[in-house]
């Protein structure tokens, strides 16, 4: 293909790029370092999934999510373009299949976990695979000060070290002025480039409203907004109990959060996207990178935790156009949790050192020990044992995680993991004295590589078919070598994993940075007061409120969020009137319009700018010629003059 839009006509029958598309494309193309931010539904996959296609190689793309991976790349095989996806689902031999195929397969896309670019099998095909570019999707998440902060992100750029230097795409709908300067520092761009959208969403209306009654507000909101929705809520039972109250009142809804089995979240998530399903009720574990564009409302019956969650989420109705809503909903008791969430989230530093011992004596380690291992975690079963409070037990963990000497995973499907605890010779004198494990054994050996490195996730039913036994007789076998101690097994189970990425140090030797520490919890603070301080704005419009706080200095009153729609109610036009008129004067300037024209560039659903164009013309500061209306420049000088004076 000789142009970037030959490609989008031949993939995906488009005639032209939406703003800014283009653009980012042509800095791809020329091997420039681009962040590019662009509002949610901004079709940021485009900018390059286009160029991926023109350029040599195959295109590498950080994703945070399987589901996302999954959904991508199933739509660019539906195209006929060949990509595909690493990720923890995936048993060792298909993700050894799939970095093959990344290798020597012609592939074009290979989606992955920050995680997974670490890892030795991933290390060792990198220094094979002709890259072509690095696409880092939700780029938020590299900052320290972004809000989904994870720690392999920062990982990212050093998989350089092995393939040479790259060209790195960041792509994300929301960084703040010193999100974005992070993640170009992070990435080490070689010169600063950012390719900026406007955050306006000109048909979503921003609504906010303090209620004791939430159920009573979410019950107006369902009734009079039709169409498909979101409701996002904290807690996992919570989505059970609004579900409930919105089918007893007749609405089609379906509770989805991440502890349910992923046959049952995909389930209600493809129930959801058909439209079987009207209302889907959900923590933050549901909407990400879901292409569904006739979402007509998203209530936030919680609080969120910051400006850039909610905008996010927010941004997820209305992605087709037309007109939708973004309600919170917020009272007395969510600015008291969402303050005491802080004490919570960010425990005492000697309290996270305590946690970090404690986990090491749970599982029995001895100093110098653990590293490399991977066990099944209960919390539950931790906080009895030292009778701690759960969540504090959590964050400290997480904060130990985000220090890097360990990793606790999210509860899902943990696959079985095996590890050779002897040496080859040793294992050469079991298979002498043991005929019958002999021949497994040898089938163990030509499955799967690097069981003498670390654990290797295995598949039982798999290795079942291979050696024409039953599941049972495997999982018999993996049994008897491990209390031969011969292996290490884990067998597979819906849980949490704990990861431990260094040896139990001693106490005078874990370091915490108290200066690191006290960033990221003032960063925090910052991040829910603003939330806090958007909730109960009564003067600024809500649209302005949220573009200020991304850096968009230019912006204009939006006219539909509760706080310029009550200004119009009131009576306290003025203002309002005065914003209208300037932005009228903005609007002709550029150049003449039409009446129609101005009315969808004007966004005034009171109507009252085509009195001010009446009064513009009575004063000689508009002139109209056939359809068309345009500025008297002197006239419009004269009058500014005259103010000042």
């Amino acid at each position: 293909m000789k142009t970037p839009l030959e490609v989008l006509k031949k993939y995906w029958s488009y005639d032209e790029f939406r703003p800014l598309q283009e653009e980012i494309i042509n800095a791809v193309l020329e091997k420039r370092d681009t962040l590019a931010l662009l509002p949610t539904g901004g079709g940021k996959s485009i900018c390059f999934q286009v160029p991926a296609l023109m350029m040599d190689g195959i295109c590498v793309v950080v994703s945070p999510l399987i589901a996302l991976m999954k959904d991508q790349t199933e739509n660019l095989q539906s195209r006929g373009i060949k990509a595909l996806a690493v990720h923890s689902g995936m048993t060792y031999r298909e993700i050894d299949s799939a970095l093959d195929n990344a290798v020597f397969g012609n592939y074009k896309f290979l989606y992955i976990s920050p995680e997974r670019l670490k890892t030795d099998i991933f290390k060792a095909r990198a220094s094979k695979m002709n890259i072509s570019f690095i696409v880092v999707d939700e780029a938020h998440c590299i900052s320290q000060w972004g809000y989904d902060f994870r720690p392999e992100y920062l990982l990212i750029k050093s998989i350089t070290e092995i393939t040479g230097p790259l060209t790195f795409l960041a792509l994300t709908a929301t960084a703040t002025p010193q999100v974005a300067s992070d993640i170009m520092d992070k990435l080490s761009f070689s010169t600063p480039n950012i390719i900026k959208g406007g955050y306006e969403r000109d048909n979503l209306s921003y609504v906010v409203r303090q209620s004791e009654d939430k159920s009573g507000e979410l019950l107006k909101i369902v009734k009079s907004v039709k169409g498909s929705g979101i409701v996002y809520v904290r807690e996992r039972k919570r989505t059970v109990e609004i579900s409930d109250f919105l089918k007893s009142q007749g609405f089609s809804a379906d509770a989805y959060h991440a502890g349910l089995s992923a046959k049952l979240r995909a389930l209600r998530q493809d129930d959801w996207r058909r439209g079987d399903t009207d209302i889907i009720v959900s923590t933050n574990a549901f909407g990400m990178g879901i292409d569904k564009g006739n979402v007509r409302f998203v209530c936030h019956f919680d609080m969120p935790e910051s400006v850039e969650a909610y905008f996010q989420e927010a941004g997820r109705a209305g992605r087709d156009g037309l007109k939708s809503y973004a309600v919170m909903l917020w009272n007395s008791n969510d600015v008291k949790r969402l303050r005491q969430i802080v004490s919570v989230t960010f425990p005492e530093l000697d309290y996270i050192k305590d946690i970090y011992q404690k986990i090491y004596k749970f599982f029995d380690y001895s100093f110098g020990g653990g590293k490399g291992d991977a066990v099944r975690f209960s919390l539950t079963d931790f906080c009895t044992k030292y009778k701690l409070h759960a969540s504090s037990a959590y964050y400290a963990i997480k904060y130990l995680e985000g220090e890097g000497y360990l990793k606790l995973t999210e509860e899902l499907d943990n696959p079985s993991r095996i590890m050779f605890t002897v040496n080859r010779d040793e294992l050469y004198s079991v298979q002498l004295k043991n005929e019958s494990l002999d021949s497994f054994i040898k089938s163990l050996l030509r499955i799967y590589e690097g069981l003498f490195g670390g654990y290797i996730s295995i598949d039982e039913e798999y290795i079942a078919r291979i050696t024409r036994n039953s599941k049972a007789a495997i999982v018999a076998m993996l049994i008897r070598l491990s209390n031969m101690g011969v292996i290490s097994f884990i067998p597979g189970a819906k849980s949490p994993l704990m990861v431990f990425l260094e040896e139990r140090l001693e106490e005078k030797g874990l370091y915490i940075s108290e200066k690191r520490y006290l960033e990221r919890k003032s960063s925090f603070i910052s991040r829910t007061e603003s939330v806090i301080s958007y909730a109960k704005e009564q003067k600024l419009c809500r649209s302005r409120y949220l573009l200020e706080y991304f850096g968009q200095s230019e912006s204009y009153n939006c006219g539909n969020c509760d706080v310029c729609i009550s200004a119009k109610r009131v009576g306290n036009s003025a203002d309002y009137e005065q914003e209208i008129e300037r932005r009228l004067l903005e609007i002709l300037i550029e150049s003449p319009r039409t009446l129609e024209e101005i009315a969808i560039l004007i966004r005034d659903e009171s109507r009252c700018y085509i009195e001010i164009l009446r009064e513009l013309a009575d004063r000689g500061g508009v002139r109209v010629n056939g359809d068309k209306i345009s500025i008297v420049m002197k006239r419009i000088k004269r009058q500014s003059k005259r103010k000042r004076e």
